[in-house]
């Protein structure tokens, strides 16, 4: 709010980098700005007599401002600038979200949106998954630099519950407030009784059209609505299974993973349709993608599997994967693209790392991460 009131008090003297000076302040006390867009929405359209100024400028003045905004602090925590922008009015918020691409096509994480949007194309989103045993709370981060000791950038939180026979994991935008309730709530994952069969839930419908899942253990509220601009139940949009190890023989963990990953703006901008075609193809635009644990190789000499982690993964452990495309869904196991798109790895006691890109969003990702927790006995 500082950051705000700084532009409404007509300060022109001072540069962009002076009225961001105070990190904390613009920031918060926890290091995050805005946990969602509805949040931002209401700090855009909170009234002010001063605003209609800043609204008023001109667009090629504005545009070049957010422009050089965007090209200048590129990274975490200097990236809570461009967020700043887009809370001094809804005129500069709409601009600012013009200007800063998705992470596909940039390859920045920006808004809270941005974690349902697929990662860059050409390189991996490095990020690290801190375990709090004591009270089954999962923390992701993004890496900002090459230590797995610093904490970076907080990005999601999840929480493991156990419900009868099946356990399931609320992932949040607010480490504090871990809910399906909450308004910082973002999905769940829901496991069988035998831990191998994993449904990601989204709290938001997918594309125009999609359904909620009609189980009543899927719903958010006990209401089958509250407000239409809340969904009162999940939309499924991926599944993750293990598979049995009934012979119990030596080897990794198998798995794979059907899901409905959102589209690119890269797609969107290599293939445009007219509004008639993309109408009927609504439903149709997230793309069903099919992803398997890469096989690791037996070292004589070790004495174990092993995998290429490129040094991103330091300890041995069961829970270490790497999850490849298939080239054709009708046929997991035939021999596809083998370019890694996740992988997860032990680097501590209670810190993992988490690297993925294209086409899977950091939503996504967090979620298949989460099902390597907790132990698996029919299947190792």
């Amino acid at each position: 709010m500082a950051l705000r009131k700084a532009f409404l008090s007509r300060k022109f003297s001072k540069s962009f980098r002076e009225l961001f000076g105070d990190e904390d302040q613009a920031r918060g006390g926890d290091g995050r700005v805005v946990r969602d867009s509805a949040e931002l929405d209401r700090v855009a359209d909170c009234p002010d007599s001063s605003s209609s100024s800043w609204s008023a400028m001109l667009p090629e003045l504005l545009g070049e401002i957010i422009r050089r905004v965007e090209a200048t602090e590129d990274k975490w925590p200097h990236r809570q600038t461009v967020v700043a922008c887009a809370c001094v009015c809804k005129r500069w918020r709409d601009v600012t979200k013009e200007i800063a691409r998705s992470p596909s096509y940039s390859g920045k994480i920006t808004f809270p949106s941005c974690l349902k949007q697929p990662g860059p194309h050409d390189f991996t989103h490095q990020c690290l998954i801190k375990r709090n045993k004591k009270t089954s709370t999962f923390y992701l981060y993004l890496a900002l630099t090459p230590s797995f000791t610093d904490k970076g950038k907080f990005l999601l939180a999840a929480r493991r519950y156990r419900h009868g026979s099946h356990t399931e994991y609320i992932i949040s935008l607010d480490a504090d407030d871990i809910s399906q309730g909450s308004n910082a709530y973002v999905g769940k994952l829901s496991s069988d009784f035998l831990g191998t069969n994993f449904t990601i839930y989204d709290s938001q419908p997918p594309h125009s059209g999609a359904k909620p899942a009609s189980s009543r253990s899927t719903r958010r509220f006990a209401s089958k609505q509250i407000s239409p601009q809340v969904p009162a139940g999940n939309f499924e949009v991926g599944q993750v299974s293990y598979k049995f190890n009934l012979l119990k023989s030596r080897g990794p963990r198998r798995m794979i993973c059907p899901l409905n990953c959102p589209p690119s703006d890269e797609t969107a901008i290599e293939k445009p349709m007219d509004k008639c075609k993309l109408k009927k193809t609504a439903s149709t635009s997230y793309g069903y993608t099919v992803l398997r644990n890469k096989a690791p190789r037996w070292h004589d000499q070790l004495q174990c599997w092993c995998l290429n982690f490129h040094g991103r993964v330091t300890v041995a452990s069961v829970k270490n994967f790497q999850l490849v495309a298939t080239g054709d869904p009708s046929q997991p196991g035939g021999k596809g693209d083998e370019e890694t798109v996740l992988q997860f790895g032990k680097v501590g006691d209670d810190t993992f790392t988490m690297d993925y890109r294209q086409p899977l969003s950091a939503f996504q990702a967090f979620a298949i991460c989460l099902t390597s927790f907790g132990t698996k006995l029919a299947c190792e």
